[in-house]
């Protein structure tokens, strides 16, 4: 019997690529539109089915929001996130990963734990009406991404 691997598409690799270019947890529209800079004629449609299989592949994370529009992250490793309530958006924590709270969970409860997933929920600076201008929150998003990295 043949083992059916996924079909290699450049839409696909577009895609990725978008995703993993960004720290800041995108939306399948804000993909879409900057994967059109590379293919015009690509459909959110084709986006958002690509993504759902990247997804599927382990390739990228699909991060729920809680009502508002799914994000999508680049990074598959263990980490956590938090999360504005206001604007749903979704940055990394630089927390390093507590594997005591999966031993002691298996242990307590004679589980076998396979991972865990917390996310701290919060108002980010703009939603909580500070000035701070986007930009400046999107490099602090990224210079806490770069302290979380072992």
């Amino acid at each position: 019997m043949k083992v059916r691997r996924p079909r290699h598409s450049r839409q696909r690799d577009v895609v990725l690529a978008v995703v993993r270019s960004t720290m800041d947890h995108p939306t399948a529209e804000w993909v879409h539109h900057q994967a059109r800079r590379t293919l015009p004629r690509i459909s959110l449609g084709t986006v958002y089915r690509n993504l759902t299989k990247l997804a599927a592949q382990g390739l990228i994370r699909e991060i729920h929001t809680g009502g508002h529009a799914a994000r999508f992250d680049g990074n598959t490793g263990r980490h956590y996130h938090i999360r504005c309530l206001g604007c749903g958006r979704v940055n990394d924590l630089p927390i390093s990963i507590d594997a005591r709270l999966e031993d002691e969970a298996g242990r307590a409860m004679n589980y076998r734990i396979l991972g865990h997933q917390v996310e701290v929920l919060g108002l980010c600076p703009l939603c909580q009406g500070g000035r701070q201008d986007r930009n400046d929150s999107r490099k602090r998003s990224i210079a806490l991404k770069e302290t979380a990295r072992p």
